[in-house]
């Protein structure tokens, strides 16, 4: 099915590479990076996941800054392979715990010997965490996750300047405590990514949320566990609104659709709104889930532009944060296009601004604001005088925008979806391991007209 698998530095050196026919020269990591670091198309600036060179199709999926790529000259699936990818990437950070450079080149070994076991001369056989435990034996060289950037929403979760302990996301599958001894501990994530448009008079246009309930267990005997939802959960577009409901318990949480992993039971779940099942080893999503019921977005964003003389206009860009002063919102950036004739932007940030940066990327024509982070509650302002080579013959505002925000806040879900409890099921009553319950919300596509 494929020729060759290999993993690439973002620098494009060869961490991992295995040929299984034969069939591709071996200098195909090479052509292949010189033609993603170089890809020109048509209005396109980055190199699609599948392409063609001298009759090599190259698929390719970038994962934590590294580039897994699956090399062939048959007439395969894409989709096919690059969930094969995403698959590889995921079982060999179940084993790592942490999936980077560092972690590769110090576990090539065991990442040879996954490889091995993952694909026979070009087949895929088994990408279960699970099943793979009964034929490979080399232990993870355990990489210091205390001094690497996080990789994902679960190692983002803060509490004042404390990380949360036991992340999930940088520990092994296979490894134990220092010791011996392998602390019980299951982990759950409701990770959301919200799209939402607004209009020039800061109406919302369009919003969707999408959402997973990620699982990471580390308990002994693959118990069997009970995750309970919102009781009030419905399936299906309704016409409500999730502004409709005062309960503490959560309320009213409606979702056009969601589908669940294949180790869920949904007997009792039109009953109760309770998934039963027996976690695997590794990383997997429970469940996913799509909502584009009217819902309160956590940040409102206002961006005015106006002409202040003939070769010069003013920006003002406002961000205000709908959500709990208890609740921060982590690494923001702000951007805005801006008309191609500009040649100057001088930036007025609000005063006594702390851990804000501006930036004007000449070569794109665009402002960037990025704020490290912002307080519920908080308003934030920016003013840019912008300065023209020539006279603007339109609306300048036609021009200009939109104006695209991303984010992550930590313990905070837009949809209201919550975990009301979880239960393992354990005869032993000594038996009392640590529940991790943790939400995040990302954007996905933030954007506000001018």
């Amino acid at each position: 099915m494929i020729s060759q698998f290999f993993v690439l530095s973002q620098r494009g050196d060869n961490i991992v590479f295995r040929d299984y026919r034969g069939e591709v020269p071996k200098g195909s990591a090479e052509i292949f990076f010189r033609k993603v670091k170089f890809w020109k198309g048509d209005e396109q600036d980055d190199a699609p996941p599948v392409f063609n060179v001298d009759g090599v199709n190259y698929i390719h999926v970038k994962v934590a800054g590294l580039l897994f790529v699956a090399t062939t000259r048959v007439n395969v699936s894409p989709s096919l392979v690059l969930e094969l990818l995403q698959r590889i990437a995921r079982v060999t950070k179940d084993y790592l715990g942490v999936l980077n450079e560092e972690s590769l080149r110090k576990n090539f070994v065991l990442v040879y010997e996954l490889l091995d076991e993952v694909i026979d001369f070009g087949y895929p056989q088994t990408t279960s965490t699970e099943a793979l435990k009964s034929y490979v034996f080399n232990e993870p060289i355990v990489v210091d996750a205390a001094r690497l950037p996080p990789l994902g929403p679960a190692s983002m979760f803060m509490q004042g300047t404390k990380r949360m302990p036991g992340t999930a996301v940088t520990k092994s599958v296979v490894a134990n405590e220092p010791g011996g001894r392998k602390r019980e501990e299951i982990f759950v994530d409701i990770i959301e990514k919200i799209s939402v448009t607004f209009s020039s008079s800061g109406y919302i246009l369009t919003s969707e949320i999408d959402g997973t309930i990620q699982m990471k267990s580390y308990l002994t005997g693959n118990p069997e566990i009970r995750l309970a939802l919102n009781e009030d959960l419905s399936i299906g577009r309704t016409g409500a609104s999730v502004y409709d409901y005062n309960s503490s318990s959560g309320g009213v949480v409606i979702l056009d659709d969601c589908n669940f992993h294949e180790s869920v039971h949904l007997d009792s779940f039109d009953v109760d709104r309770t998934l039963t099942l027996v976690p695997p080893d590794g990383e997997f999503a429970v469940m996913n889930y799509r909502m584009t019921q009217e819902f309160k977005p956590p940040f409102r964003i206002n961006a005015l532009i106006e002409e202040a003389g003939a070769l010069k206009a003013e920006v003002i860009l406002k961000i205000r944060a709908d959500f709990s002063p208890t609740v921060t919102a982590n690494t923001i950036a702000v951007s805005m296009p801006l008309p191609a004739y500009t040649t100057r932007v001088s930036y007025e940030l609000e005063s006594g601004a702390v851990g804000q940066t501006t930036d004007f990327k000449e070569t794109n024509k665009k402002i960037e604001w990025n704020l490290k982070k912002i307080v519920g509650g908080s308003e934030h302002t920016l003013r840019a005088k912008l300065t023209f080579f020539q006279e603007s013959h339109g609306n300048i505002t036609r021009e200009a925008g939109p104006v695209s925000m991303t984010f992550t806040i930590p313990m905070y879900n837009a949809s209201r979806l919550q975990v009301r409890y979880l239960q393992i099921a354990k005869k032993s009553k000594s038996y009392n391991p640590y529940r991790w319950v943790r939400y995040v919300t990302q954007s996905n596509s933030y954007v506000a007209r001018l």
